[in-house]
């Protein structure tokens, strides 16, 4: 999924920006504060980086990044897939920064985070900056290049190393616990014990108390439902169930003169069906209603016992179903955590995992280290290192979520000198062509299409800076390759060229791209060699250098 269009609005010192890329060695030159980083800048802005106020035009309320990319990788598309977002030919993506530092942005027209942002950017670009050398010093940048030359995913024994450090963690915990551990088992035991024995249900004590009320008021019940018994059917005293049909007969009467009384007719009929309705069920539970007083007695007794439980451990009676469950909960892991031989079994099983990965990664790494150092060392060559020799060492280290391996990059710059740690025999300059050879080696291992080099070749020239060139153009036969650049032999050999000019206005200062062709291209190469004031010995010098790189490497 190659790079083919960025949009940039208000961004630093551009007001306005649409640029087309193309396949293939792309080169950004232009004067020093032309602002040549500025579209990397944005790339990364686009690409999940932080976002600041700082990077909106003076004078703008927002700047607005947009880059398009064509094509894609099964990979890209899968995460697409899983993340929600729509898939088409091309992928488009947006953000935006106001000036109060607010970032918003969109993948393919969805609102998107800039995690998923920067997810997304790991498929799509590989930045080598200038200071890449830097990272050479570092042991965990060192370890994660070897570990990407050698395909190791690090990964899974990272969460190997946390399961057995805190198998480690509590069985240590454990055997310093022992005696608090074993009081509070006991503590919990007595209280279940006392809440057991009572066994209280969920949702019983609203049970028990219904039907206390119930048994309580029995005789009430009865007396109170016999009386509407009788005010229902009483023939004698002129029942309401009598007195419902005499009103409905006399409606029916006149149910043929006036449609209303008919309405009013089905209104009783309804009522006297459930005012009957209401009667049996009235005779049926005086049927079998009778006050119990021992039944009444049982429910006293374990009403009291629930209260008297709750009263002691500070809750209310609801709350003591939850409250045993919870303790048995905690005494079951306390069980757990004092059974010390569980606890070292499980330890020894999971540090036994842990090493096993850690010997397998070791082993890749301890393959894949030499590799590593031969290809290092073939492009030193052609770097103004003719002779010297790169080293990739491999020591043991203390277990830990990167492995039982300690990585370091050795150097000898000339030939028969013993390679050191590369901080410590490399000079600045060495540094620089050190991480290039790093960069133009390990970036054809990476799967991302676009690859983008910010002034890497700071601190070379020459034939040296032609060959960095050459191993570019190598390099944008199979995959995009954007660089920005300062030597007129690395430009040279690019399939495209940009050239980045700064203007100034009464308004301030704004910056431009455009792309140079033919006399163009010559004018700004022979600027590079010689400055801006253009002599035809430049000129010829600059078309000589463009002729010279079109043709094959011999």
């Amino acid at each position: 999924m190659a790079l083919r269009r960025i949009a940039l609005s208000d961004f630093v010192i551009v007001r306005s920006l649409e640029l087309d890329l193309h396949a293939g060695f792309t080169v950004l030159t232009g004067e020093t504060g032309a602002g040549k980083s500025i579209l990397i800048d944005a790339l990364q802005l686009v690409l999940g980086a932080r976002a600041d106020s700082g990077v909106i035009r003076e004078g703008a309320q927002r700047t607005d990044v947009c880059a398009e990319f064509d094509g894609g990788t099964i990979a890209l598309a899968a995460w697409l897939d899983e993340a929600g977002f729509p898939r088409d030919d091309t992928l488009l993506l947006r953000r935006t920064v106001d000036v109060q530092g607010k970032s918003r942005a969109w993948i393919n027209g969805i609102p998107a985070t800039a995690a998923q942002m920067r997810a997304v950017g790991e498929h799509l670009l590989d930045i080598h900056g200038q200071h890449a050398w830097q990272s050479l010093t570092r042991p965990d940048a060192v370890r994660g290049l070897l570990d990407a030359y050698a395909g190791a995913q690090v990964q899974p024994l990272a969460a190997l190393w946390t399961s057995w450090r805190d198998a480690q963690q509590a069985l240590t915990h454990a055997r310093a616990a022992q005696d608090t551990l074993q009081q509070e088992r006991e503590r919990l035991q007595w209280q279940i014990g006392e809440v057991d024995k009572l066994a209280p249900r969920d949702g019983e004590w609203e049970e028990l108390n219904a039907e206390h009320a119930r048994l309580s008021n029995a005789q009430s019940l009865l007396d109170n439902a016999q009386a509407a018994l009788s005010v229902l059917e009483d023939e004698d005293a002129g029942g309401a169930l009598r007195a419902l049909a005499q009103a409905q007969h006399l409606l029916q009467d006149y149910e043929h003169v006036d449609a209303s009384f008919r309405t009013m007719n089905e209104v009783l009929t309804s009522c006297i069906a459930q005012a009957g309705d209401v009667a049996h069920s009235l005779q049926s539970y005086l049927r079998h209603a009778e006050p119990d007083p021992d039944r009444l007695q049982q429910l006293d007794a374990r009403v009291s016992q629930w209260m008297q439980l709750a009263r002691r451990y500070k809750r209310t009676p609801p709350e003591l179903p939850a409250l045993l469950q919870d303790w048995k909960d905690t005494l079951h892991r306390l069980d757990s955590a004092t059974d010390l031989a569980a606890l070292q079994a499980a330890e020894q099983t999971h540090g036994a995992a842990y090493q096993k990965a850690a010997r397998a990664l070791s082993q890749k790494r301890a393959k894949a280290a030499p590799q590593l150092a031969q290809a290092i060392t073939r492009a030193m060559q052609g770097l103004g290192m003719a002779g010297g020799r790169f080293e990739v060492q491999l020591d043991k280290a203390e277990p830990g979520p990167h492995g039982i391996d300690q990585v370091a990059f050795l150097v000898s710059s000339h030939p028969g000198m013993t390679p050191r740690p590369i901080g410590k025999v490399a000079s600045g300059g060495e540094l620089s062509r050190m991480a290039l050879a790093i960069s133009v080696t390990t970036s054809e291992l990476g799967e991302a299409p676009t690859l983008i080099f910010d002034e890497v070749d700071s601190g070379v020239g020459g034939a040296v800076a032609e060959t960095v060139g050459r191993l570019m153009q190598q390099l944008g036969t199979a995959r995009q390759v954007l660089a920005v650049t300062h030597l007129p032999q690395v430009a040279a050999c690019a399939d495209h060229h940009l050239v980045v000019a700064k203007h100034k206005h009464a308004e301030g200062t704004t910056s431009s791209v455009a792309a140079a062709n033919e006399e163009a291209r010559v004018a700004e190469i022979a600027r590079m060699l010689g400055g801006e004031r253009l002599s035809p010995t430049t000129l010829a010098h600059a078309r000589e250098m463009l002729q010279g790189a079109a043709k094959p490497t011999p």
